[in-house]
């Protein structure tokens, strides 16, 4: 028994303290995934760039990990010897070395500029990159984003669009389903209650006209012209007075940004009851003057 013991014990090989020691340096448990670290690339090639981040092997930066556009020279994003953070995406394999990436790191930074942007209520320019039924597709610091048809500005031919620029305000930032979508038609709105104000003459075209009023094209964001606002005579059908593409003037007498709205009125630039109906275009010609003594009635 001692001696199959014995003979047993000597045909296996023997794992020593030191052997053990030495593969826990092998493996250096500093570094893990999603940690960021501080390094600095010493080798360019094909595939990436091999970065010294202070451990005993190398990392690698893939090239596509490199920056969010598609790069083709390395130098142009990472230049030899120069420090810069590096985020971690795949712990070390057999070699001890660790996978790296400067995208994901500048994913991470957009997302949290955005989501600052949009606290804060600020417009941000972006540009078109694809087009399709329901919208067109932006690029937003280099992130892709996108804006409903319903909210452009121009909702007809929206291949056109394609490699403009466009002004927009943020709808939805979702981090987690990385979900960027966005609105042109609120950031001209926006800017147009920064520019607009009560008692302010402004000229329009008519875009439509319904029951109970009619809607002007003030440049891009719409104001409405109440059925009891056009004259201080009773009208009963709006159709005989305006029609669409109408160029029209008014007094601005009422702003609601937080519902979007801009009321207008002609009443108030009437010198008679039912002057617009009887003589419309001489209230148009004249608006300027009429609109000086409409103002004192604002106020």
């Amino acid at each position: 028994m001692n001696s199959k013991s014995t003979g047993s014990q000597s045909a296996t090989p023997s794992f020593s303290m030191d052997d053990f020691a030495k593969a826990l340096e092998q493996h250096n448990y500093e570094f893990q995934k999603g940690q960021v670290v501080r390094g600095k690339v010493f080798e360019h090639d094909s595939n990436g760039a091999y970065v010294d981040i202070g451990g005993k092997s190398s990392a690698f930066l893939p090239i596509e990990e490199a920056a969010l556009r598609t790069i083709t020279d390395l130098s142009e994003v990472v230049p030899l010897d120069e420090e810069q953070d590096f985020l971690i995406i795949r712990e070390q394999d057999a070699n001890g070395q660790v996978t790296l990436s400067l995208r994901q790191l500048q994913i991470q930074q957009a997302w949290e500029d955005l989501v600052q942007l949009q606290e804060t209520g600020k417009v941000l320019q972006v540009r078109v990159s694809g087009a399709n039924k329901g919208g067109v597709t932006v690029d937003v610091e280099g992130m892709r984003g996108f804006i409903p048809r319903s909210h452009l500005a121009q909702r007809d031919n929206m291949e056109s669009l394609i490699g403009q620029s466009l002004t927009v305000n943020f709808l939805e930032v979702d981090r987690e389903r990385e979900k960027l979508v966005l609105s042109q038609r609120m950031a001209i709105q926006s800017n147009a209650f920064t520019e607009l104000q009560i008692g302010q003459l402004v000229e329009g075209t008519v875009s439509s006209i319904k029951p109970f009023g009619v809607f002007v094209d003030l440049e891009g964001v719409s104001g409405l012209l109440h059925i009891k606002q056009v004259s201080q005579k009773y009208i009963d059908n709006l159709g005989k007075l305006f029609v669409p593409g109408q160029p029209l003037k008014a007094l601005v007498v009422d702003l609601d940004q937080s519902r979007g709205r801009i009321s207008l009125s002609t009443r108030v630039l009437e010198n008679y009851p039912g002057e617009m109906v009887d003589k419309m275009a001489d209230v148009m010609d004249t608006a300027e003057e009429r609109s000086e003594r409409a103002r004192k009635t604002l106020s």
